[in-house]
């Protein structure tokens, strides 16, 4: 998409060459310079390839990666700091997530498998999928996200999240730890497939926790770590709701199973 005088204007581009991913979903981008990065996502498979489009030549090619290349996976966390990127959980395999925490730095296509230390007033995040990961400073914040209380990967029990931590990051690689915020107000009620944004302007840090799934049902919710408004629309039944966003109501197992399938 070009942004010019007269507006933003779509624009699809057709003609690229190089090694094309295939067709995914549950899959992360971001952008360094001219390179646009995109890991993970699952179609017939769950992808373990970095892919590499350069926006200049416009062709795609898959760098040659070394170090602790992590598994693929979907669904997962993805921030980008400069030129590292970093990968926080998401599904490796059907019913099985992960809490692993992965640096990939783009400058040398380095991976490494980072270890941060635990929260003095808590444990390390639960392995999870559809979290928000989003970087803020020096700083990730993880909001959220599905996870598998069954100790069996093929029979689901997914229970929706809605904890909070903060992961400091060291200056150039590496983090070196969780902590577990001691937030003020009614927090965002517990979700997954949400987004997140982090607004620096007006002198005042804000995190932005937009939509997602709670119990199979679209919500909304606006936080800066304290008030929060939530408005759950076009439930089955609701006065007034407009008939082409109705949502029809399927069990926890039902949609867990749906999607991870989807991806495999």
């Amino acid at each position: 998409m070009s942004i010019e005088a007269e507006g933003p204007q779509w624009r699809k581009i057709n003609s690229v060459a190089g090694v094309i991913p295939r067709s995914r979903h549950g899959h992360r981008a971001a952008a360094i310079r001219e390179l646009v990065i995109v890991f993970g996502g699952g179609n017939e498979g769950i992808s373990e390839q970095l892919h590499v489009y350069n926006t200049v030549s416009k062709q795609w090619f898959l760098p040659a990666v070394r170090g602790d290349i992590p598994p693929g996976c979907a669904a997962h966390g993805f921030v980008c700091e400069g030129t590292r990127v970093l990968v926080f959980g998401g599904m490796v395999e059907f019913g099985k997530y992960t809490n692993s925490l992965y640096e990939l730095q783009a400058s040398r296509w380095l991976w490494k498998k980072l270890k941060p230390r635990a929260p003095k007033n808590g444990s390390l995040p639960c392995p999870r999928i559809g979290h928000s990961f989003t970087l803020l400073g020096n700083k990730c914040y993880l909001f959220g996200g599905l996870v598998n209380d069954s100790e069996d990967p093929n029979g689901n029990v997914p229970r929706y999240m809605d904890d909070f931590y903060e992961l400091e990051l060291q200056s150039v690689s590496g983090a070196r730890g969780w902590s577990i915020p001691e937030t003020k107000g009614g927090g965002p009620s517990a979700r997954e497939s949400h987004t997140s944004v982090a607004y620096t302007g007006l002198g005042s840090s804000k995190l932005y926790i937009f939509g997602g799934i709670v119990a199979g049902i679209n919500c909304f919710g606006q936080g800066d770590f304290g008030p929060v408004s939530e408005f759950k629309t076009c439930q089955p039944g609701f006065p007034g709701a407009p008939s082409a966003v109705k949502i029809t109501k399927v069990t926890h197992q039902e949609m867990s199973k749906s999607r991870a399938k989807r991806m495999l």
